[in-house]
C-alpha cells in the first residue's frame, strides 16, 4: 500500500501562545516560526491577527520569512476578521485564511441565540468572503466534538460548496472518545457531499488526556491533516502534542500514513518553545521530556544496556536526543554499576564490582541519584583506581 502523507498544522504561535503566562513578542515569534518551518510543518498558524496589533505585525512578519510552509491566520466568522487576516497575510507564498463558528447548541443557543440555519448561512458567508482573498480556506465547526453528526455534516457540505479547501473538525473541550471521534470523522466522509475534494483535519484539546489518542483515530478513519503544537501546549490542559503524533504515525508504518516532519529536530525545537515560553514540560513528557529515554530501574537497566529494544521502541537519536541515560539509583544494579563506572573511566572485574556493590547501595538509599562524582568518590575509597582506570 502506498504511504498517505498526514499534513501537520502546527498552532505553537496561536493556541499554544494563549497559555497564561506565555506570551511571545514578534522576534521570539519568527525565531520559532523559521524553525517550524525547518521543522518541516506543512502549516504555521501564525496568530489571530484581529486580536492585537501585535498578533497582526507578528503574521505580517512571519509570512515574509516562512519559505515552505503554508501561513495561517485565524478570524472568527465576520467581515472585519477576515479583512484583517487577508492583509495580514499579504506577503505570504501560501496563505491560508482559518475561519468557523461554533456548532453544538451549547454554542448556538447560548454563546450566539441564534439558530442552527441562521449557523449555516453565517458559516457560508464567512468562507465564500475569505475565498475572495486567498485560495486555501479553513473552515472550523467549534466544538465539533460535540455537535450532532447529522448536523456537523450538513454545515460541512455548505461550507465545501461555498469554497472551503479544509474541514477542521475541533474537540473543542476535549470530551470526546477516540472511538467516538473517530467515528464522526468517518460519519463525514461516507456523508457528506464533495467530503473527498477536501482535507479533513483533526483539532484536538487535552482535557481528559485523549487529544493525541483522538487525533490518531481521526487520522485512521480518513483525516489528513493533524492541528498541533510543540510539546502539547495549549489552553486549559493543552493540545495534541506534535512529536507525539508525528512518532505514532512513524513507529507504526503498518498504518501507511507519514508526515514531512524530520524528527531528528523534535528535541531541539522542543527546547527552545521551553525556553521562549518558560513553559517546561514535565519530565516524563513523551518523547521530549527529561525521562523519556532515562533508566533507573535495575532490570530495565540491564535490558538496555544489553540491546536497546528491549526497553525502547524509539531511538533516541531519531528525535535528536544523544543517547539513553542510565541513572544510578538504589534500583539499579550491578550492570548499570558497571556500565556508568567504565563511562568515567573504571573497567572493573567481576571481584571488584561484587566489593563495591554493597557499599553502592548503601549511598543510593541516602541519594536520590549517584552522580560520576559520587563513582570517583567510591573507586577512590575502594582503592581500585590505580588499577582499573582505562588509560
Amino acid at each position: 500500500m502506498s504511504i498517505n502523507n498526514v499534513q501537520i498544522f502546527d498552532t505553537t504561535l496561536r493556541d499554544g501562545e494563549q497559555v497564561p503566562g506565555c506570551k511571545l513578542n514578534t522576534e521570539q515569534k519568527l525565531i520559532i516560526a523559521n524553525r517550524l518551518d525547518i521543522l518541516g510543518v506543512d502549516v504555521i498558524e501564525a496568530g489571530f491577527p484581529v486580536s492585537s496589533p501585535g498578533d497582526y505585525n507578528s503574521v505580517l512578519e512571519i509570512s515574509k520569512i516562512v519559505k515552505n510552509a503554508t501561513v495561517c491566520g485565524l478570524t472568527r466568522a465576520n467581515q472585519k476578521d477576515i479583512e484583517v487576516a487577508a492583509a495580514a497575510l499579504k506577503y505570504a507564498k501560501r496563505p491560508r485564511i482559518h475561519t468557523g463558528i461554533g456548532t453544538s447548541d451549547s454554542h448556538i443557543i447560548y454563546k450566539f441565540n441564534s439558530t442552527p440555519d441562521k449557523i449555516i448561512e453565517r458559516a457560508v458567508q464567512a468562507v465564500a468572503y475569505a475565498k475572495t482573498f486567498v485560495e486555501d480556506v479553513e473552515f472550523y465547526a467549534e466544538d465539533a466534538g460535540r455537535t450532532s453528526n447529522e448536523f456537523l455534516a450538513k454545515v460541512c457540505e455548505q461550507v465545501i460548496k461555498a469554497g472551503a479547501t479544509v474541514i477542521n473538525i475541533p474537540d473543542t473541550t476535549g470530551y470526546c472518545l477516540p472511538d467516538e471521534y473517530g467515528a464522526k470523522i468517518k460519519f463525514l466522509k461516507e456523508n457528506v457531499k464533495g467530503i473527498h475534494n477536501v482535507t479533513i483535519s483533526c483539532h484536538c484539546h487535552n482535557d481528559l488526556g485523549l487529544a493525541t489518542a483522538n487525533a490518531i483515530a481521526g487520522v485512521q478513519n480518513g483525516a489528513r491533516q493533524i492541528e498541533c503544537t510543540i510539546n502539547g501546549i495549549g489552553e486549559r490542559a493543552g493540545n495534541t502534542a506534535l512529536e507525539e503524533v508525528v512518532m505514532i504515525l512513524k513507529q507504526h508504518p503498518y498504518l501507511n500514513l507519514d508526515t514531512n516532519i524530520n524528527t531528528k529536530l523534535l528535541y531541539s525545537t522542543s527546547q527552545l518553545v521551553q525556553q521562549s515560553m518558560g513553559m517546561i514540560v514535565q519530565p516524563n513528557k513523551a518523547i521530549i521530556g527529561d525521562n523519556a529515554f532515562a533508566h533507573s530501574s535495575g532490570i530495565h537497566q540491564d535490558g538496555v544496556i544489553k540491546n536497546r529494544e528491549t526497553y525502547e521502541i524509539i531511538n533516541p537519536a531519531d528525535v535528536g536526543v544523544n543517547e539513553s541515560s542510565i541513572i544510578l539509583t538504589a534500583r539499579s544494579g550491578r550492570a548499570a554499576l558497571a556500565y556508568r563506572a567504565k563511562n568515567v573511566g573504571y573497567d572493573l572485574t567481576k571481584i571488584e564490582l561484587d566489593d563495591i556493590y554493597p557499599q553502592f547501595l548503601q549511598f543510593a538509599d541516602h541519594h536520590k541519584e549517584v552522580n560520576d562524582n559520587d563513582i570517583h568518590h567510591l573507586m577512590e575509597l575502594n582503592h581500585v583506581y590505580k588499577s582499573s582506570i582505562a588509560i
